[in-house]
């Protein structure tokens, strides 16, 4: 498969089998892109922000960590990361979302909306939305462990690269929301390296 195109405030599903290698792709900067991966065979299985983080021991993300399951089991491991600075704190964005921090301007209904429309040939609901590994987004987190959400950090052609440990389908989004993306949206470019 090409490189693909998701364009701004959408979403798509596919298909990764183990050994492949995903590329996501910030083809302008400054752009979220939210990240679900499900076991293939048992979508009950599914990316674990908790697992992970408890198993590297740390919420900064990058080369070389793995994202385990819910059954901690690993599922994508970072190969390469041109960024450094990724969340895996925060939900996808969604209608409520929007109501709760954009009062007064068109209400969308963002990742959640995307993903669950995406994932729904594939037998998975909105309840069986998690966290997502929202790509490039800027979350500092405070001494006093107060969160923010700031502009990305990613520049025009930065990127992910990630390595499929077991058969997987993935949920993947342009991200929708105002101050994830710096207030303007893009799209978010995705390529399949398949496994030789």
């Amino acid at each position: 498969m090409g490189r693909q195109s998701i364009p701004p405030r959408s979403g798509t599903a596919f298909r990764l089998s183990a050994g492949d290698t995903l590329w996501v792709i910030d083809p302008e900067g400054v752009q979220v892109a939210d990240l679900l991966a499900y076991n293939a065979n048992d979508v009950r299985e599914v990316i674990s922000n908790g697992r992970t983080f408890d198993y590297a021991e740390t919420i900064k993300l990058t080369t070389g960590h793995v994202l385990y399951s819910n059954r901690s089991r690993p599922m994508l491991t970072i190969v390469e990361d041109t960024v450094g600075t990724h969340d895996f704190l925060l939900t996808p964005c969604s209608k409520a979302t929007f109501e709760h921090f954009y009062p007064g301007q068109p209400v969308h209904r963002g990742c959640f909306g995307n993903l669950a429309e995406a994932l729904a040939p594939y037998g998975i609901s909105e309840d069986d939305i998690p966290v997502a590994f929202n790509c490039f987004m800027n979350v500092p987190v405070g001494a006093d462990g107060a969160i923010t959400v700031q502009p990305p950090l990613s520049k025009a052609g930065d990127f992910l690269r990630l390595r499929a440990e077991m058969d997987l389908i993935i949920g993947l989004t342009a991200c929708s929301a105002y101050a994830s993306n710096g207030g303007s949206f893009k799209p978010i470019d995705y390529e399949v390296e398949q496994a030789n």
